[in-house]
């Protein structure tokens, strides 16, 4: 911690209870909050907030309403969903004019909805049974991202503890269907809980990440003509019509990323600093002015076939085939384009094979949709979330661009609030088995939410 803190900043980190943080990352951990499963999760937070002096607004999220909203998605049906946000200091202050460090309202976001375990046999212990161990909480959702939430709830319980006084209003959003499009944040913003800037508190090792690229869900349907295997040849393989389809989807990839082959995964190993070969001044897609933020990546927007089923008889010639997969968007381009662009893509590899050129395959946009976002990395929200990070490490932290989707393309394109990624962990170790969150890592982004309330916020005299 570096030496330049107010009396006042000192104040408020002291009162920050890690031993209580992780001891509620505990709880919450072990209520399976999946997808549509979120209610039991989000009453335990209410009550959080009730006992820590929160100002709350829980609510029902009346689905039905929501679901008429242009930017609402979802892949998960739901028979219920809790909207609660917590608060303190004064009511909502309004936006600041005239570029005023004070009185600004902070919204930070964090959510409760985790994705399923898989096979329970690859963890070392069991995932809705936290574990400490090396210096790490281990279970689902420990990293994404009740974690980061866990950090944000103990921010702003140790500003309040501290006894300052806010000139602008700090404010919590625990949501939920984040995993599946964003059902929780749409619904805060409707409700009317908004703010000057925002900090969603997602896995980002620390770092600083005022853009995230975007990705689409699509479905691809191949047909061909069933036979009996005996006499294959009489019928038409959709699985061999899928592979030249594939080829073409990842020649697009290559295009779009401004590679020469993308053949292999683009993130490259866990905890790599440097950046690859590619260079930060390219633009991988014509019109991008974000790209050096992307650096890190050979692949910014990967196009990746996650399930693949066919056929319904081990001894016949599948006459059909779905492939269900996620394409990476750019920072800065047009989501009706790049969908066009897939579109020809699988179109143009078509028109030049005998049989699907007859029989053309079909795509399909479907469950979440997560459209890129970026905040000018000399917004305030930027600047007070990068000058606190750098406090509470020790460290300029880095300030650089994301490949996942996530609740920010709300916040900035539908609720227009400058908003930045900036969370403990490593998104590389959620969604799988033994996923965790460096306790070390915890106290950092609580220490650096602390401080970007108290400088972003202002304080009362």
């Amino acid at each position: 911690m570096r030496d330049e803190l107010s009396l006042v900043e000192r104040g408020a980190l002291e009162a920050l209870d890690l031993d209580g943080l992780v001891a509620l990352l505990h709880e919450l951990i072990a209520i399976p909050s999946l997808d549509g499963e979120e209610t039991a999760a989000q009453r335990r937070v209410a009550a959080w907030m009730d006992q820590a002096g929160l100002q709350t607004d829980v609510w029902a999220i009346d689905l039905d309403e929501l679901s008429r909203h242009p930017d609402w998605c979802h892949e998960v049906e739901r028979d219920d969903a809790l909207g609660v946000v917590g608060w303190i200091g004064e009511e909502a202050a309004g936006r600041a004019t005239g570029g005023s460090a004070a009185g600004r309202d902070l919204l930070l976001n964090g959510h409760i909805d985790v994705v399923p375990v898989g096979d329970e046999a690859a963890w070392t212990t069991a995932p809705w049974d936290p574990a400490v161990r090396d210096g790490r909480v281990y279970g689902r959702g420990a990293v994404d991202m009740k974690g980061g939430l866990c950090c944000a709830l103990f921010a702003a319980r140790a500003v309040r503890e501290s006894g300052v006084r806010l000139r602008g209003r700090l404010s919590v959003a625990s949501v939920v269907g984040e995993e599946d499009g964003g059902t929780g944040t749409l619904a805060t913003l409707l409700r009317g809980h908004t703010a000057d800037g925002a900090v969603i508190v997602e896995p980002t090792r620390l770092r600083v990440v005022p853009a995230q690229a975007g990705s689409l869900m699509f479905r691809l349907v191949v047909h061909g003509r069933a036979a009996h295997g005996c006499v294959r040849e009489e019928g038409v393989n959709a699985v061999e019509k899928f592979v030249p389809l594939l080829a073409a989807l990842r020649r697009l990839e290559a295009e779009r990323c401004g590679v020469a082959d993308a053949g292999v995964a683009g993130l490259g190993p866990a905890g790599a600093d440097l950046p690859s070969p590619r260079a930060a001044s390219s633009a991988a897609v014509a019109g991008d002015p974000h790209s050096p933020l992307f650096a890190a990546y050979r692949l910014p927007w990967p196009i990746e076939v996650g399930t693949v089923r066919a056929g319904d008889w081990a001894s016949s010639v599948p006459d059909t085939l779905v492939a269900e997969g996620r394409y990476g968007v750019a920072v800065g381009e047009d989501v009706a384009g790049a969908r066009q662009a897939f579109e020809q893509a699988i179109a143009h590899a078509a028109a030049v094979d005998p049989w699907l050129s007859v029989h053309p395959p079909e795509v399909e946009w479907w469950g979440g949709r997560f459209d890129p976002a970026v905040t000018v990395v000399d917004d305030p929200i930027v600047t007070a979330v990068t000058a606190a990070a750098a406090a509470a490490i020790g460290s300029a932290p880095r300030v650089e661009g994301v490949t996942y989707g996530a609740d920010m393309r709300l916040l900035v394109n539908t609720g227009g609030i400058p908003t930045v990624l900036f969370g403990p962990g490593d998104v590389r170790v959620a969604h799988m088995p033994d996923e965790y969150v460096p306790i070390d890592d915890l106290r950092v982004a609580a220490q650096a939410l602390i401080l970007t309330a108290l400088r972003f916020c202002g304080l009362r005299e």
